[in-house]
């Protein structure tokens, strides 16, 4: 059977993201030096780092794959479709920039900014720049709350003279920015989102990339934690493999995989740390792809769309990704996690009903192929990327702080680019550094962190909210691209 050029290449892609097995895959060594609870972006930075300073290091992965919540499908629709995190964001300071130039991973800025619809027409110029003023205004206002009533809920900050643009503003806030109900979304931590211009897509996916960074790093696929035995000195850590002894260990499991308590750790962690973890959770983010043949919907290579929304059944749409005819419709927040739960078949009938309504013609007919995510029923991630709840912005600096030889990663440890690839990765890089220093000296150091441009008082009454402008353009890149 001759294959032809694009089949030859979709099937190079399916190997080189292929599950690999460790050497060991007959049982685990009895000890290391450093133990990696998870092979998501801060466990391969992480391990990385260790690698680098001659320590030994294993990451165990609960999964069959690693990668966590990067992963490219590259068979579905024979060109790469990255399933969860999409985009490089501050790709100008973000490590991972310089690291896919040298993987030689072809990168690409991202088109800036959103296209509006207002029904089936595109915002005219002036109602753009009127919800562009609308979001810098809605920005000020949330600074104000902060600094007049401490830490409350987003929904509680915002204006209420919002109009037609509630549902947009709304949108933008939580299902784009960390998949979270306004509710329950601290706004002193969206303030302190950094901006993330620029950024980059990686052609062959960032699921791609992210699994090639692992190079040859040792990793017990299929392998579980289900216990962490810990002291000042080591600890001991229980899978379905057996148990491992560890001078230190870094874990990445996901807060919602913590918070389920599906890593048992004795003794528990300190009331510091399970209160800071209790804050915080994963929001829902899902993606629904169809392949659509053509071009019926007649848009640009890697053109975004949001709408002027009435209510939360809406998305975010990315046309002709890369240049082929997957289009790629998001949705998040409570109204995302509703919809995931109802299956494919509804993810798929909401995008293309609501692809219908914006740009008309017969939607479905043309649609040849279709996929759907669904993070909040995948067993050991249980969500998309994490939110603060109001009172618990500090709950990402605590969480990172060293307790012997216990260290916790992952991209809800940012305290400026949480829910990000690149915060993920800086703090693996982070976690590994203090744990080096523990197994050097026996001691545990608290890992570096970015210094906070203002010290805050802990009093709502005094509570300074940072400087946060609009991001460019005024609206906030989609959130589980990152």
């Amino acid at each position: 059977m001759k294959l032809t050029r694009r089949e030859l290449m979709a099937a190079a892609a399916l190997l080189a993201m292929a599950p690999r097995r460790n050497a060991r895959a007959a049982g685990l060594p009895r000890e290391v030096d450093v133990a990696i609870i998870g092979a998501g972006a801060a466990g391969i930075a992480a391990a990385r780092k260790v690698a680098a300073a001659g320590r030994s290091v294993l990451m165990l992965e609960a999964g069959s794959r690693i990668g966590g919540r990067c992963v490219t499908d590259a068979t579905a629709f024979g060109v790469p479709f990255d399933r969860g995190a999409r985009w490089l964001y501050a790709s100008s300071s973000n490590p991972l920039a310089n690291l896919a130039r040298q993987e030689r991973i072809d990168v690409a800025p991202v088109t800036r900014g959103q296209r509006i619809r207002v029904g089936r027409r595109n915002a005219r110029a002036g109602e753009t720049e009127d919800f562009l003023a609308l979001m810098v205004r809605v920005n000020r206002a949330m600074s104000e709350a902060v600094r007049a009533h401490g830490d409350l809920a987003v929904a509680r900050a915002l204006p209420p003279d919002l109009r037609e643009w509630r549902g947009t503003v709304e949108f933008q806030l939580g299902p784009l920015t960390n998949g979270g109900d306004l509710d329950r979304v601290s706004t002193l931590d969206l303030l302190s989102v950094a901006p993330r211009d620029p950024a980059m897509v990686c052609r062959q996916g960032l699921g791609t990339f992210i699994t090639r960074l692992a190079g040859q790093l040792p990793v017990a696929l299929d392998t579980p934690v289900t216990s962490v035995r810990w002291n000042g000195r080591d600890a001991e850590l229980e899978t379905r493999s057996g148990t491992l002894s560890a001078r230190a260990v870094i874990c990445t499991a996901s807060v919602n995989v913590l918070n389920a308590g599906t890593i048992k750790f004795t003794p528990e962690l300190p009331k510091r740390q399970a209160d800071a973890l209790s804050h915080l959770t994963l929001g829902s983010y899902d993606r629904i792809a169809l392949d659509l043949p053509g071009n019926p919907l007649g848009l640009g290579r890697d053109e975004v769309f949001i709408e002027q929304s009435s209510g939360p059944r809406t998305g975010l749409l990315l046309a002709n990704a890369n240049g082929s005819s997957l289009c790629q419709v998001d949705v998040g927040g409570p109204f995302g996690r509703e919809l995931s739960a109802q299956g494919e078949a509804a993810m798929v009938d909401f995008a293309t009903g609501w692809l219908r309504d914006l740009f008309g013609g017969d939607v479905k007919k043309a649609v040849t192929r279709s996929s759907a995510t669904h993070w909040n029923a995948e067993p050991y991630v249980m969500g998309a990327m994490s939110v603060a709840s109001p009172g618990g912005h500090p709950a990402r600096r605590i969480l990172a702080e060293p307790l012997g030889p216990l260290f916790f990663a992952g991209e809800a440890l940012h305290e400026q680019l949480g829910g990000t690839v690149g915060g993920a990765w800086i703090s693996g890089e982070r976690a590994a550094e203090a744990a080096l220093r523990k197994v050097t000296s026996g001691k545990a150091e608290r890992p570096a962190t970015a210094k906070p441009a203002k010290k805050r008082s802990s009093r709502p009454k005094h509570h300074s909210a940072p400087s946060h402008p609009a991001p460019r353009g005024g609206m906030r890149w989609p959130g589980f691209g990152r």
